[in-house]
């Protein structure tokens, strides 16, 4: 870099900081940054026009006549009001009026870029006194292509991932935040826009989940048994793949790459091919496993293995059968690769000092395979919270329950919220019901990391 030599400007810094947060780059003209100045006043000048020719030309919703303002002024006005007027059916179509999920949007979107432009906003004013500070200081000021060869060193990782970050902001924050705030409206089947208004309730449809009726009798029901099947489902699966890794790694099995390729197949099919084909073998009424018993005389009439509201732990125990099929070549595989890593001259040593075959699995292959696969089984627990196709398809989530609201014997958290939304259509209970497995899930994922050595051990 070549600094150019200029006096010292008595203008202190903040007041260029200033200047910068009142008017889009005036900081920077006054420092004779011209390049930045102009860019940050195109980018504060289409904010405005856009302001204007929104709320003049266009009404971006196209379900209100054009009032309160542009698209940023309406789009707060819509994210608080969630609209004011509803549609109504006439002769001629739908009559003018809001439809409150498109304000929501709208509105979002809204809160979205006007945080881009503040932290523009941010960054401008701390340039601005910066380079104040740096003329005062010693007098140096960069041209144009000195500071671009500057920033292209030092924030060339930002300006790569900037588009990234936006992305996220719009496609994956966008629907993240929408579903946060359906939580705190009555946004249902009963309460669909156009025709009618969405309004904010609060707290209402938490105390309602969480209380002591029949919601929260459900909710804590299925609750229950999610956290059983997750652990259960991961548990067994985890202990039947470790004992098949240790048999087929075992120097006495011969074809050992024959029994793997065999034992992989549940894990090739495509789980929901599979808990349909378990589904009709398991099928109550002609179900081939139903009918072989009777047959055979082990019991007197068909068992309604699925279907048996009397007994729910039935369905559960097979889709937890199901889940084990499924489940244990993953761990198999993981666990068979983790025993490749453990010496041999471990095993010799405990063979010395006189551990049997059954002690050396115990306290030798378990804690160091434990150790090292601990993270997969936080993330195998989190996958089964939230096993949706398994409990789906094989079950539906049956049998069916009268005390639960939209719920059955053998629903976890997550067909319980399918079934709100798509069947429902209980949007806002539905939009609870996800943030609280957020909130489960997250938290549970978090405390077990963070505790295992896998991650704590350097």
């Amino acid at each position: 870099m070549s600094p150019h030599r200029r006096g010292a400007d008595p203008v202190a810094p903040w007041t260029l900081g200033l200047a910068s947060a009142l008017v889009p780059g005036l900081g920077q003209f006054l420092n004779r940054e011209w390049g930045k100045g102009l860019a940050l006043g195109v980018v504060g000048a289409g904010a405005v026009i856009a302001e204007l020719l929104t709320g003049h030309y266009a009404d971006l919703s196209g379900y209100t006549p054009r009032t309160h303002g542009g698209f940023f002024v309406r789009g707060l006005w819509g994210l608080v009001t969630l609209g004011t007027q509803p549609r109504t059916m006439t002769v001629a179509g739908l009559s003018p009026g809001d439809h409150s999920i498109v304000l929501m949007i709208n509105g979002i979107i809204a809160v979205l870029v006007l945080g881009l432009m503040a932290a523009t906003t941010v960054w401008a004013v701390r340039d601005a006194a910066r380079t104040r500070r740096r003329l005062i200081t010693s007098g140096e000021r960069l041209t144009a292509g000195e500071w671009v060869r500057a920033a292209r060193q030092t924030a060339f990782p930002y300006l790569v991932l900037a588009p990234t970050l936006i992305l996220l902001l719009f496609v994956t924050a966008l629907p993240v935040v929408f579903g946060i705030l359906i939580a705190f409206t009555d946004y249902s089947s009963d309460n669909l826009p156009p025709m009618q208004l969405v309004d904010w309730v609060g707290l209402a449809n938490f105390r309602q989940l969480l209380g002591a009726g029949a919601w929260g009798a459900t909710f804590f029901g299925v609750l229950g048994w999610t956290v059983l099947w997750a652990a259960l489902a991961t548990t067994t699966t985890y202990a039947l793949g470790f004992l098949q890794a240790v048999f087929v790694s075992s120097r006495r099995v011969r074809l050992p790459r024959l029994w793997r390729s065999i034992f992989f197949l549940p894990w090739a099919v495509p789980a929901m091919i599979s808990a349909l084909v378990f589904r009709s073998m398991f099928n109550g009424q002609f179900g081939p496993i139903s009918q072989a018993l009777v047959d055979l005389g082990i019991t007197p009439e068909r068992v309604m293995w699925l279907t048996d509201p009397a007994n729910p732990w039935l369905a559960r125990l097979i889709a937890l059968l199901v889940n084990l099929w499924l489940g244990f070549p993953y761990f198999m595989a993981l666990i068979s690769g983790a025993l490749t890593n453990i010496s041999p001259s471990y095993y010799e040593a405990a063979r010395i000092d006189g551990a049997s075959a059954v002690q050396q699995v115990r306290y030798l292959t378990l804690p160091i395979v434990l150790r090292a696969t601990a993270p997969l089984i936080v993330l195998s627990f989190v996958a089964n919270f939230n096993n949706f196709g398994v409990i789906y398809f094989l079950t539906q989530g049956g049998p069916a329950n009268p005390d639960y609201r939209y719920a059955g014997g053998t629903d976890i958290l997550i067909t319980w919220l399918y079934k709100l939304t798509l069947d429902n259509g209980l949007y806002d209970i539905a939009s609870v019901m996800s943030i609280l497995i957020f909130v489960i899930v997250g938290s549970f994922s978090i405390w077990s990391l963070r505790r295992s050595k896998a991650f704590t051990d350097a």
